[in-house]
C-alpha cells in the first residue's frame, strides 16, 4: 500500500470514458511525473488527486484514507499550476500566506513559515513586490512557495514550466530537483516535456489514450519500453524503428535489416530472451537508441555485442558535443549519435558500431516489445 494509492480509477464525460483502470501506488518521498501528449489524461488524473474533478469509478486513498468525495481543502494537498494563479493585487509575502490565513494559522507562524521558504527558494528580497513586478520565474518560485508553506501531505505540479523560456525551463527543472533531494516532499507532476519526466522523477507513468501505457524508473522506461509509443514518445531524438526479419544462422539469432543500396544487413543477437525463439523467421520491428549506434572508437566499452556495420551516410547535422548521422536503413531514417569530432560526411560510406546490447524487438501487429 502506498502513500497515495490510485485504485482501478476511471473518469467518463456522459458516455466517454477517458481514463481507464488507472492503478498507481506512490509511495511517500516519491517524485511521480505522469507524462504523455495532450489530451492522454494526465490533467485530468491529477485534478482528480486534488478533488478538482469527481472520480466516475475505483477509488483514492491519502494516507490510507479514501478522498472520494472529500472537498480539495480537506485533503491536504497543493496544487502549483501552469498560470501560476497569483493574486495580483497582493505582495509576494501575502500572496504566500494567504492559504495559511485562511486557515486561521496566528500571524507569528505565518511569517516563521515564510521566512522558511522564502530562505529556501531565495526568493526574500522579493517578499513586498507584487506580481505584475517580477519575471516568469520569479513568479513561479512564488507558486512554489505557497504551496510549501502549507507542508502538505502531497505536492501536485500541473505543467509548472511550460510558460517560461527553454534556459529558464532549465534552470527551475534543477530547482525543483534540489527541493525535491532537500525536502523528501512526496510529489505528483503532469508534463508533455519527456526530458523533464526523465531528469526529475524517481518513477514515470506514460500515459496515452486514457491508458497507463508503461509505469516504471526513467531507465525501465527508456531501456526497456514495453510498446511502439513509449519507445517513440520517450527519448530525444526517439528511438529508431526499423521493419526487419528475425533469423536463425550458424546457431545464433540475426535480426536483418538493409542498407540504403537495399543489400542484406544481418546484426547478431547474443543472450535473447526465450520469446524469441517464437518469431524466427517472421517480420519484427528493431528499436535502437541513436545513441546505440556510433562510430568504433565512440562505442561501449562495457558492451558485450557491438557489431559493425557498414552504410552510406545521408544527413550530418553538428550539435556541440555530439553530432548526427542520418542514413537509410530497412527504408527508414535512422539516426546515429556521435562524437563531435567523428569524420562522417555526407554520401560517403562509413563504418558504423552498432550496441545490440541495447536492443529490443517489437511485434508489429501488436506493437508490443518482445520480453
Amino acid at each position: 500500500m502506498g502513500f497515495l494509492d490510485i485504485r482501478n480509477v476511471t473518469k467518463s464525460y456522459g458516455s466517454v470514458e477517458v481514463l481507464h483502470q488507472v492503478d498507481i501506488e506512490v509511495q511517500e518521498g516519491e517524485f511521480l511525473v505522469l507524462v504523455g501528449p495532450s489530451g492522454c489524461g494526465k490533467s485530468t488524473l491529477l485534478n482528480m488527486i486534488a478533488g478538482l474533478e469527481g472520480i466516475t469509478g475505483g477509488e483514492i486513498a491519502i494516507r490510507d484514507k479514501v478522498v472520494n468525495g472529500v472537498h480539495p481543502s480537506k485533503r491536504n494537498i497543493a496544487m502549483v499550476f501552469q498560470s501560476y494563479a497569483l493574486y495580483p493585487n497582493m505582495t509576494v509575502a501575502q500572496n504566500i500566506t494567504f492559504g495559511l490565513e485562511m486557515h486561521g494559522i496566528p500571524k507569528p507562524d505565518r511569517e516563521k513559515a515564510m521566512a522558511s521558504v522564502a530562505g529556501l527558494l531565495q526568493i526574500g528580497d522579493l517578499l513586498g513586490r507584487k506580481p505584475g513586478q517580477l519575471s516568469g520565474g520569479q513568479r513561479q518560485r512564488v507558486a512554489m512557495g505557497r504551496a510549501l508553506v502549507r507542508d502538505p501531505d502531497v505536492f501536485l505540479f500541473d505543467e509548472p514550466l511550460s510558460n517560461l523560456d527553454a534556459k529558464l525551463r532549465v534552470d527551475m527543472r534543477t530547482e525543483i530537483k534540489k527541493l525535491h533531494q532537500k525536502l523528501g516532499t512526496t510529489i505528483v507532476y503532469v508534463t508533455h516535456d519527456q526530458i523533464e519526466a526523465m531528469t526529475l522523477s524517481t518513477r514515470i507513468a506514460v500515459m496515452y489514450d486514457g491508458y497507463v501505457q508503461q509505469l516504471g524508473t526513467p531507465k525501465d522506461i527508456y531501456d526497456s519500453p514495453a510498446n511502439l509509443f513509449v519507445a517513440t514518445f520517450m527519448g530525444s531524438p526517439a528511438m529508431n524503428v526499423l521493419p526487419s526479419k528475425l533469423v536463425e544462422r550458424d546457431g545464433a539469432l540475426h535480426v536483418l535489416v538493409s542498407d540504403s543500396d537495399g543489400r542484406e544487413l544481418a546484426l547478431r543477437v547474443e543472450n535473447a530472451p526465450a520469446s524469441y525463439a517464437a518469431y524466427k523467421d517472421r517480420e519484427v520491428l528493431l528499436g535502437i537508441r541513436p545513441e546505440a549506434i556510433t562510430d568504433p572508437d565512440g562505442a561501449d566499452r562495457n558492451a558485450r555485442n557491438v557489431r559493425p556495420m557498414t552504410n552510406t551516410v545521408g544527413v550530418t547535422e553538428p550539435a556541440g558535443a555530439d553530432t548526427f548521422v542520418t542514413m537509410a536503413l530497412s527504408g527508414k531514417d535512422c539516426i546515429a549519435r556521435m562524437r563531435a569530432d567523428a569524420e562522417v560526411h555526407p554520401g560517403q560510406p562509413f563504418d558504423f558500431a552498432v550496441n545490440m546490447d541495447k536492443a529490443v524487438l517489437f511485434d508489429p501487429k501488436t506493437e508490443d516489445r518482445i520480453a
